[in-house]
């Protein structure tokens, strides 16, 4: 009590407790772990210089974010199966939604002042996952699920509208392609420094044959903008938000 007292109104650090503590319900007692959640690597003059990247609560933060809405989902739907909860985890924990939810949070203001950097989109949604790692470090599990339900899933997710759509682009290229019989396959064509970071391109292979790059600062989501080209490419209706 004394620490998060001590955070909140007396630290030099007390506008960023203070703004952390707008988005995740309570002043961080370890501002530490919470400097860290907001400090990315690609940043040439972090505001933290005392702290590592926020990779490491990133990848921390991901498992607990997947185990969070795979336990939310499996008692929400008690009758649906397998295939349908993993396909909606897939929509929720993916990095397009969980870069909206960011900036819905205000998270992408913080991350901002904290960075010497011009923003991506995945930065946010990458700092949100580590965010979740931080909480959780802090809390423990219990308040940590707590937290994402009620300040992330019920408040910024709307699960209705994920059940209607579908705009996972390689997933829908992939299921085209087992009906008709092709060989899907992805390549990373060349990985590249951009602002200090690394980028990926990658192509999308169709029978072997290249039918369109994608390129973005992950894997996935370089996937993702080349399987929708493919799909375009193709002539294939795309199933969108």
């Amino acid at each position: 009590m004394i620490r998060t007292f001590y955070n909140h109104y007396i630290s030099s650090d007390k506008h960023f407790a203070r703004s952390v503590a707008n988005i995740v319900g309570f002043t961080p007692k370890n501002l530490s772990i919470f400097k860290q959640a907001f400090s990315h690597k690609s940043a040439s003059e972090p505001k933290f210089h005392t702290v590592t990247s926020n990779e490491r609560l990133e990848y921390l933060g991901d498992s607990i974010l997947s185990t969070i809405v795979a336990e939310y989902l499996f008692k929400k739907y008690p009758n649906s199966d397998e295939g349908f909860l993993t396909k909606m985890r897939s929509k929720i924990v993916k990095r397009k939604t969980l870069n909206r939810v960011a900036d819905d949070m205000g998270i992408d203001v913080v991350l901002q002042d904290a960075n010497d950097t011009r923003l991506s989109e995945s930065m946010k949604g990458n700092c949100l996952e580590a965010l979740v790692g931080a909480i959780y470090l802090e809390k423990g599990f219990d308040t940590t699920k707590r937290i994402v339900i009620t300040k992330i899933l019920r408040r910024h997710v709307n699960i209705h509208d994920l059940e209607e759509n579908d705009d996972n682009y390689k997933s829908q290229l992939l299921e085209f392609c087992q009906k008709k019989g092709s060989e899907i396959d992805y390549r990373v064509i060349e990985r590249f420094k951009m602002e200090n970071r690394d980028r990926f391109k990658i192509g999308v292979y169709v029978d072997g044959k290249e039918v369109a790059t994608g390129e973005d600062f992950n894997k996935k989501s370089a996937e993702q903008n080349a399987s929708f080209k493919a799909l375009k490419s193709m002539g294939i209706e795309i199933s969108d938000l």
